[in-house]
């Protein structure tokens, strides 16, 4: 949460079709010190999303029309990064992990305590401060990528590499130590000027890996999960976590 004296208070959204839920939470969450905004269905939040920036949503699995799943999926592949708190009433391991898959941050089944939904918000936010500003360089022990710049450093050595290979690391990097299938890394790359395919990814990781990797054909930052996808490790023996 925002503490400084003159800054805005983070502005959360809570999207819930029980009127009791968004009432109990829209006061709770005023009192500790956040902007509340409230959406009874996806059609609300979509309205409201498109005149209000958002820094976080609170997304009840089950909604009316499109669901919690649905909206989640959807906002990610649109390259939404507002960080989604899912509620369920449902309890089975296989809908809080499907949740989180589909890109939700964290997972609270109902009834919840609004003490630990306040905590799980005030963690989430912490987590993904940093992504906030775009311009922010993110460093993982050895290796640095300036955003602001465009440039990428190894030991403090500039490394070449193109304007797309460039932006599919940042995806990489801001997803470190999850596993990101090909379709997902062509989803976060749309709009950037190549068009990519399925196999081209290959390529390009490739080339990024003869880049910033000590030996590229072992590679130990960006690692191919067999079958699934590929996962930038957030550190390497003997660094530190960024």
């Amino acid at each position: 949460m925002n503490t400084a004296a003159n800054a805005r208070p983070d502005r959360i959204v809570v999207v819930d079709d029980d009127a009791r839920i968004r009432d109990l939470l829209r006061r709770y969450l005023t009192q500790e010190g956040f902007e509340v905004l409230l959406a009874e269905d996806a059609k609300a939040l979509n309205r409201l999303l498109t005149r209000e920036t958002v820094h976080l949503i609170v997304l009840d699995l089950m909604l009316p029309g499109e669901d919690g799943l649905s909206i989640c999926r959807r906002l990610r592949a649109a390259n939404d990064v507002t960080p989604i708190i899912m509620l369920t009433a449902k309890v089975e391991d296989v809908d809080r992990i499907v949740g989180l898959e589909v890109g939700a941050d964290d997972y609270l089944p109902k009834p919840f305590n609004p003490r630990e939904l306040l905590a799980r918000l005030r963690a989430v936010l912490r987590r993904r401060a940093p992504q906030r500003d775009a311009n922010e360089a993110l460093r993982f022990g050895r290796l640095e990528i300036d955003r602001a710049a465009r440039l990428v450093r190894l030991d403090g050595e500039e490394k070449a590499i193109t304007a797309y290979q460039f932006a599919l690391l940042v995806v990489l990097a801001q997803n470190a130590g999850r596993i990101l299938s090909r379709e997902q890394i062509m989803d976060f790359m749309k709009g950037e000027p190549l068009e990519a395919f399925d196999r081209s990814i290959d390529v390009h990781i490739s080339r990024i890996r003869a880049a910033i990797e000590d030996d590229p054909k072992r590679p130990r930052r960006i690692i191919t999960v067999r079958g699934a996808g590929y996962v930038f490790a957030k550190s390497q023996d003997g660094e530190d976590l960024p």
